[in-house]
């Protein structure tokens, strides 16, 4: 009875195991009976379906052979099974490929026919089942040289180059005569791990049996040499060559150009190519794609993609890929779509071709629906695919679809993967979750200098300072190479700290490893301003022969944030007479310096500057002159450059900018304020965002309108945030208004429960009136909460040492002599300057004299003072505060400043402060 064909096609075994049991099992009535064979037949029919590639087609054409004939038959196996065996190697039908292996085991045919094992031996290794290729060639009794490069050639194919090279040797060794098809398999496997030198003692055994004028074989040396990066030895074979119309000659040295970055050469040898006459076939025009490797390309790549087009051939997926992918890299995503839609065949390659491609246009919601359509096409994610999906979803800060991503990769053994580990710690890092980076960072069992350059950058952008400067020192124990990125990230975590000690010994650091560049040059410049160390920052501009317009705009940027607003202006002006052209970040900076100094002349005169040179007036630009107008006054000119800059088109809920609010605010122009948010919702039909109501409710608090307020906020459209309350409450606070306070302290804890700032006002609106016994009752829900507010604690840095203090901390070593000095200093400035501590903004249930205590316990006050006894005279005193200094303190530096002749600047959470002769840079108000 004959095998039918769906037996044929589904009645697979499973295991090679399984076939060894199919051999030593002897059926009675097999499905196919074969005999013994002696002489040929025509098997034609079954060579010629084989050859259209149509598997099913094949296996019925096969089936077909003994339904027909019956046993008195005598069929030739060399001319049977290779055509089929060989159309499932094409076709990676390695279930189909078991099936034939088992009847030639049950008609003990594997052992007399060593062409039918070699085929074998090639479908296996073709199907990636190298294993069963191994065992089918450690059974073979004799082995043909057909059989030896069958078994090298899949070794190579399945990432085994070592193990090709192995069994070449031991060809060698046991005297296997070579033929011209064994040196294109060795060749390759020399390419794959880069080996020159034995890919040149190859070369010369090629030159010695006479096989270097064959082609393939020529080319197999032209790949070779390119592989292992000598690109002058593979031009000088290509050269060499007698017959150089072969597509597959020119290929190979396109390829080599290509794959060694030399994209003009591989382009223009495709020219050369053409010329010749030689037709182009798929792997050409892949290469001749890939060496378009960027926009610069973007010409000759339309050029070959339109001669694509012309010949009206139908695109294949390889040539479809590499214009995707040729496409991505040129940024133009939607031709890469219109091809993608055209094309009937998709595999992994096309559909991670695209999903890259809009991760890297910053297209991640694109990315994530080709993501979910290429699992809707049934096929499988894999490493590519994983990497930039997880790139999206960290962009996009999705955590969730992350964490998805993440368990999958865990279900199909993907996290062990090394890129794919290092982008998990980047995404959860972009998520804000920097412990689950920690972790994944934690559980890899190889890291390389990504994954600590990842991780450290995670810690430090997410404020973990000191667990990204403990892992770099861990880097640089393991005497592991340091670069740019890891150092930038070390100095992010530096400014962080405001640790300038930490700076100095990465900057030291930098130096001596030598990677003191001009980008590393301008980090520091930014971290020593972070800092607050001027002269540092002064030293490390003024030693950049070559600045470019970074290390301008740090130097801008540096005076500007440390209240040195002059000076910021005077470096704006020498870079003026540089030729170095100001950013759009540059101008931000120095119209901050302008508003910071109420400089209404200074600021007309950078608007003017901009408005020559012809930049264009969006996004912070804009803000800035909003900003800066309105900081000198002039809220006309805020007001024209807002509204006329924008069309409407382009007013957004996004770009609707907050700066002329809090310049509104700050003013106490009421009335301007109303018609700014009339203006918003009438003429540019824009719903005001919380953050605009709650800049009017100031407002109107600061003037003292505090039932205005609060009937606006109770007829406010959207229901009012803690944001909103919690601007009412502070009015209510400073007038002493306890009905509206209480009304407004109520709506914060039911909006906003869990915040500590919350409880804190509300506690100080209830201290300053007089009301303790719901001051400890708020004092006692925090605390049965877990919540806890933030002691102040201040830094300062003195003898490359950082002393850190907390409000009336004694546990300092000479803490005896700094509260020694701290009174000699209130002494003095109660008699020379007039200084009154100022209780009221002591919200404790104590005397008066307590609460003087209070303050002069305050811990920027120890700093201050220990810094004023331990430095010498004319030294800048610097110091960085957790938290807002309060209106007391800022009176008593600003005191200190004028009687003590000494320049402190002071880093508060709001910002910092320059106190110098009795001024503050703030103006007083922070």
């Amino acid at each position: 009875m004959a095998l039918s064909i769906s037996q044929c096609y589904y009645n697979i075994p499973k295991t090679f195991a399984q076939l060894q049991t199919l051999n030593k099992t002897h059926v009675a009535n097999p499905s196919l009976k074969i005999p013994k064979f002696s002489q040929k037949i025509k098997s034609s029919p079954l060579k010629e379906t084989c050859n259209q590639g149509s598997l099913k087609e094949a296996f019925v054409s096969f089936s077909a052979l003994f339904t027909d004939y019956g046993n008195s038959l005598l069929i030739n196996p060399d001319e049977v099974y290779a055509p089929i065996l060989e159309l499932c190697a094409t076709k990676r039908a390695l279930l189909q490929g078991q099936q034939i292996h088992a009847l030639l085991i049950k008609s003990n045919l594997v052992s007399e026919f060593m062409f039918v094992s070699a085929k074998l031996v090639s479908m296996y290794g073709k199907c990636g089942s190298i294993l069963d290729a191994d065992r089918v060639f450690d059974k073979m009794h004799e082995r043909t040289i057909f059989t030896w490069n069958a078994m090298m050639g899949a070794n190579v194919s399945n990432g085994e180059p070592l193990r090709a090279l192995e069994l070449f040797r031991e060809m060698r060794v046991l005297g296997v005569p070579f033929d011209s098809f064994t040196f294109p398999c060795v060749l390759k496997a020399c390419g794959v791990v880069e080996d020159i030198h034995r890919g040149a003692e190859i070369h010369g055994l090629i030159i010695k049996c006479g096989y270097e004028a064959i082609v393939f074989v020529a080319n197999s040396l032209v790949s070779m040499y390119a592989k292992c990066n000598d690109i002058l030895g593979a031009r000088k074979l290509f050269d060499r060559m007698n017959e150089r119309n072969d597509v597959v000659s020119w290929n190979s040295i396109i390829s080599a150009y290509s794959l060694n970055g030399q994209c003009m050469e591989a382009l223009g040898l495709f020219r050369e190519m053409q010329k010749a006459g030689v037709g182009a076939n798929t792997y050409t025009l892949v290469a001749a794609l890939q060496a378009c490797e960027d926009s610069s390309f973007k010409k000759l790549g339309m050029e070959i993609h339109a001669a694509i087009l012309k010949s009206n051939q139908v695109l294949d997926v390889y040539v479809a890929n590499a214009l995707v992918a040729m496409h991505v890299r040129f940024g133009k995503m939607s031709y890469a779509a219109r091809i993608f839609d055209k094309l009937d065949e998709k595999d992994n390659i096309t559909w991670n071709s695209m999903i890259a491609g809009f991760t890297q246009n910053g297209l991640y919601n694109e990315a994530l629906q080709f993501f979910c359509g290429l699992q809707d096409a049934n096929l499988k994610p894999d490493e590519v695919s994983l990497i930039s999906i997880l790139a999206a979803s960290g962009r996009l800060g999705y955590l969730l679809n992350g964490k998805e991503i993440h368990a999958y990769a865990m279900k199909n053994w993907l996290d062990s993967n090394l890129r794919i580990g290092n982008t998990l710690i980047d995404m959860y890092s972009k998520c804000c979750c920097v412990a689950y980076a920690g972790l994944v960072f934690d559980k890899m069992l190889n890291k390389d200098l990504i994954s600590w350059t990842t991780v450290i950058a995670a810690y430090a952008q997410n404020n973990c300072h000191t667990e990204a400067l403990k892992l770099l020192r861990k880097v640089q124990t393991k005497g592991m190479d340091v670069d740019t990125m890891m150092i930038g990230s070390a100095l992010l975590a530096c400014s962080g700290l405001r640790c300038l000690s930490h700076a100095k010994e990465v900057h030291g650091y930098t130096l001596k490893r030598g990677l003191s560049d001009l980008m590393m040059q301008n980090m520091i410049i930014d971290v020593y301003a972070d800092c607050g160390n001027i002269n540092h920052a002064t030293r490390m501009f003024e030693s950049i022969k070559c600045k470019d317009v970074v290390s301008w705009t740090s130097m801008i940027s540096c005076y500007v944030h440390n209240g040195l607003a002059n000076e910021a202006l005077g470096v704006f002006y020498l870079m003026k007479e540089t030729s170095v052209e100001p950013d759009s970040i540059t101008l931000v900076s120095i119209l901050s310096a302008a508003a910071s100094l109420s400089a209404l002349n200074k600021g007309k005169e950078i608007h003017g500057f901009i408005f020559r040179k012809g930049f264009v007036l969006e996004g912070s630009t804009v803000n800035s002159l909003v900003d800066m107008y309105a900081c000198c006054g002039s809220l006309e000119n805020a007001y024209k450059v807002f509204f006329c800059t924008r069309s409407k088109s382009l007013v957004t809920m996004d770009n609707y900018d907050q700066r002329i609010w809090n310049a509104w605010t700050h003013s106490g122009l009421i009335n301007e304020g109303k018609r700014l948010l009339e203006t918003m919702k009438c003429k540019y039909q824009l719903e005001p965002w919380p953050e605009h109501y709650a800049c009017l409710v100031d407002l109107l608090g600061r003037a003292n309108h505090l039932e205005e307020a609060y009937h606006f906020v109770k007829s406010m459209q959207i229901e009012p945030t803690a944001e909103v309350w919690c601007a009412f409450l502070g009015a209510c606070r400073i007038h002493s208004n306890k009905k509206l306070g209480e009304i407004a302290a109520q709506k914060l804890l039911e909006l906003d429960p869990d915040s500590p700032g919350s409880y804190v006002l509300i506690s100080n609106v209830f201290a300053a009136s007089g009301r303790w016994k719901d001051v400890e009752e708020v004092r006692m829900r925090m605390k049965g909460g877990g919540l806890k507010k933030n002691p102040g604690c201040s830094w300062i840095e003195v003898g490359n040492k950082v002393h850190t203090f907390l409000a009336r901390d004694k546990s300092h070593p000479e803490s005896y002599k700094i509260y020694q000095k701290l009174a000699q200093i209130t002494e003095k400035l109660e008699k020379e300057g007039g200084y009154v501590p100022q209780t009221k903004f002591v919200l404790h249930n104590v005397g008066k004299e307590e609460k003087v205590q209070m303050l002069y316990g305050h811990s920027e006050r120890l700093a201050i003072a220990y810094g004023l006894m331990s430095t010498s005279e004319g030294t800048p005193i610097r110091i960085t505060k957790n938290l807002r200094v309060c209106v007391d303190c800022h009176t008593f530096c600003k005191l200190v400043s004028k009687f003590f002749e000494r320049e402190l600047i002071v880093r508060d959470a709001s910002r910092f402060h320059h106190f110098e002769d009795g001024v503050c840079s703030c103006g007083d108000f922070w």
